[in-house]
């Protein structure tokens, strides 16, 4: 699993290094995750007038919460479309990414969130659509609020909390192996959150050029 994490993270790198030099981009992370443990930090940069990338990566370390196990990590790429301009307003995304694993399945109880009674050990990827907002405020820094949701493909081993090997779905012809993946695909929210970014690369500031309007209260 710590392999799963540190591959993540340089892939992570290798997306958002190479367009960093030439794009406005903000780095960010999401409060919204922070308060529960959870890590997310994203560079996002512009590629044309109204459209940013996104890179992120979203890291639970914790062995286990209340009795559950709960250590994954995602990778995920994104493409956003914007209504006003880059990084200004409202957006519509889509994006893409993998996963690796060592947790308690979550579903939902009603309006209640909670956990299943055992632990998956697998990965999978993901491919969904998001929504946000962005607002820009004083000169380098931003508010992302946004909430996706994606179809999740996922291959996994199940055991009971016990560490036994749990085969459910039980099936009707005896595996070849006493371990084998099992496998699930289904349509879950992928990201939700608030994060607050700061803009590290200004292009027209690093070439000396100043915005038109700054050009005339300089005259």
């Amino acid at each position: 699993m710590k392999k799963s994490l540190l591959l993540l993270l340089a892939l992570c790198a290798t997306l958002a290094g190479g367009r960093t030099a030439t794009a406005q981009t903000y780095v960010k992370l999401n409060g919204l995750y922070a308060l529960a443990g959870v890590v997310n930090p994203a560079v996002e940069f512009a590629v044309s007038p109204h459209s940013t990338v996104q890179a992120e990566i979203v890291v639970s370390p914790w062995n286990s919460i209340r009795g559950k196990h709960m250590t994954f990590g995602i990778l995920m790429g994104e493409y956003r479309r914007y209504f006003r301009g880059h990084n200004d307003g409202w957006y519509l995304g889509a994006n893409i990414g993998m996963m690796a694993f060592d947790m308690s399945k979550p579903f939902l109880d009603g309006l209640h969130l909670r956990f299943e009674d055992r632990y998956c050990k697998g990965y999978g990827m993901m491919i969904g659509l998001c929504a946000g907002y962005e607002w820009r405020f004083r000169e380098r820094w931003v508010l992302d609020a946004f909430f996706g949701w994606s179809w999740m493909s996922s291959f996994y081993n199940g055991y009971s909390m016990e560490g036994e090997i749990d085969l459910y779905p039980h099936r009707p012809v005896k595996p070849r192996f006493p371990d084998p993946f099992n496998g699930s695909s289904e349509w879950y929210p992928n990201k939700i959150g608030l994060s607050i970014g700061y803009r590290i690369i200004s292009p027209a500031r690093a070439r000396g050029e100043l915005p038109q309007q700054q050009r005339r209260r300089n005259r």
